[in-house]
C-alpha cells in the first residue's frame, strides 16, 4: 500500500511538473517579451477584468509591431511580467489635419465605450503668435473610440482635437467629477504659453468641449521644476487619482535638476480647481510620464518610464494614505530592473 501510495504521489507530482513546464512554454511562446525587451514612452496600463488582460499601450514602433506607419500599439499580459509583441490598435489615417505625434496614449471607458485619448500634431500648420525661433503649429489632444480595449479605436469627429485648434495642447486625460460630469485635464504646451499650465476643460456626455479651459495650476507654482531654454517650464502627463478619503491627487511631469521628473500635485478639498498645493515628486533622474492603476489582486500600481530617451518601462507599488499617495517599493521582480531606482526623499 505504502509502495502505491507513493507511486501515485510521483506520478502526480510529474503530471503537474508537465503541465507547469507546457504553461511556462506556452507562455514564452505567446508573450515572450519582458519590460526590458519592450520600447515605450508616456505608458497607460489598463487592467481589463473581463479578460483579466493588462494592456499596456505606447506609441506605434514598426520594429516590434512589424506595421509602418503613426499610430499606437499595445502589448499584452496577464501577469505585468510576461508581455505579447504589441499589435495596432490605432493608425492615422490620411486626410485629416495631422500627420504626426501619437504621443501620450490613454483608453478609458465612457458609457460603455473605450475611448482613446491620444496627441497629435502637424508642424506645416501654422498658429499666430509664432516666430521663426519658436514657430507655434498645431498640436491637439483627439480622440478615438472602440468596442474593446484591443480596438481597433477610429477617430471621434474626423480628428479634430477636442479643445479648440488655436490651443496648443497635449497629454489630455479624463477626469469625471463627483457629479458623474466629465472633464479633458490637459497641459497646456509651454511652447505657447511661456510657462506651461494644467486646464481643465468641461465636456458634453459626447466628450466634446462644453465650455472654454479654465487654469488650474501653472508649472511654476512646483519648486521641483525647473525652467529649460530661459524661463520656460514643461508640464506635461497629468493625471487624476481620487484617495480613499476624497483628496484629489495629480499627477504630472516636468523637468527637474537631474532631468525628468514625477512629481504630485494635490486638491486637499477634492474639488478640480482646488486650491492645488505642490508636493515633493514621487521619482526623478529620468522617470516621469506616470499614471497608477490597480492590480487584479487590488494593489495599486505606478508605472513610469525611464529615461526620456530610449526609455523603457518600470512598476512601485503604491500606497493610498487617504490625504496623499505614496510609493513603497519598486517591483524589480516585474520590470525585473536590474539599477533600481529608490522614490524620492526631499
Amino acid at each position: 500500500m505504502t509502495t502505491r501510495r507513493t507511486l501515485l504521489a510521483l506520478t502526480t507530482a510529474l503530471a503537474v511538473s508537465e503541465l507547469s513546464l507546457s504553461a511556462g512554454q506556452a507562455r514564452a511562446e505567446d508573450a515572450p517579451l519582458t519590460l526590458p525587451d519592450m520600447p515605450l514612452h508616456d505608458p497607460w496600463i489598463v487592467a481589463d477584468d473581463a479578460t483579466q488582460t493588462y494592456y499596456l499601450y505606447t506609441s506605434n514602433r514598426e520594429r516590434m509591431s512589424g506595421q509602418k506607419g503613426i499610430g499606437i500599439m499595445a502589448y499584452r499580459s496577464r501577469d505585468l511580467i510576461h508581455w505579447t509583441k504589441p499589435s495596432v490598435v490605432f493608425a492615422l489615417p490620411s486626410g485629416i489635419w495631422a500627420n504626426a505625434g501619437a504621443w501620450a496614449p490613454e483608453v478609458h471607458v465612457w458609457q460603455g465605450k473605450y475611448y482613446l485619448f491620444v496627441t497629435l500634431h502637424n508642424e506645416q500648420m501654422p498658429l499666430p503668435g509664432g516666430t521663426p525661433e519658436k514657430p507655434l503649429y498645431r498640436r491637439g489632444t483627439v480622440l478615438g473610440v472602440a468596442d474593446t480595449p484591443a480596438g481597433p479605436f477610429t477617430l471621434v469627429r474626423d480628428g479634430e482635437p477636442v479643445a479648440s485648434k488655436d490651443l496648443m495642447t497635449l497629454d489630455g486625460t479624463l477626469y469625471v467629477d463627483p457629479k458623474g460630469d466629465p472633464w479633458m485635464v490637459f497641459a497646456h504646451e509651454w511652447i505657447q504659453t511661456g510657462v506651461g499650465t494644467m486646464e481643465a476643460l468641461p465636456l458634453n456626455a459626447d466628450l466634446s468641449a462644453k465650455g472654454p479651459p479654465k487654469t488650474l495650476f501653472k508649472g511654476s507654482a512646483s519648486p521641483w521644476a525647473v525652467p529649460q531654454q530661459g524661463a520656460h517650464i514643461v508640464t506635461d502627463g497629468p493625471e487624476l487619482y481620487r484617495t480613499s478619503s476624497g483628496a484629489l491627487m495629480m499627477l504630472w511631469s516636468s523637468w527637474g535638476k537631474d532631468g525628468y521628473i514625477q512629481t504630485l500635485a494635490c486638491s486637499r478639498s477634492g474639488d478640480l480647481f482646488g486650491p492645488w498645493e505642490q508636493l515633493p515628486m514621487l521619482l526623478d533622474k529620468g522617470s516621469g510620464h506616470g499614471m497608477v492603476f490597480k492590480t487584479f489582486e487590488g494593489q495599486l500600481m505606478l508605472v513610469v518610464h525611464r529615461p526620456f530617451k530610449n526609455a523603457r518601462g518600470y512598476l512601485y507599488e503604491v500606497h493610498d494614505t487617504g490625504t496623499s499617495i505614496e510609493l513603497t517599493r519598486q517591483r524589480t521582480d516585474l520590470d525585473l530592473d536590474k539599477n533600481p531606482l529608490p522614490p524620492f526623499t526631499p
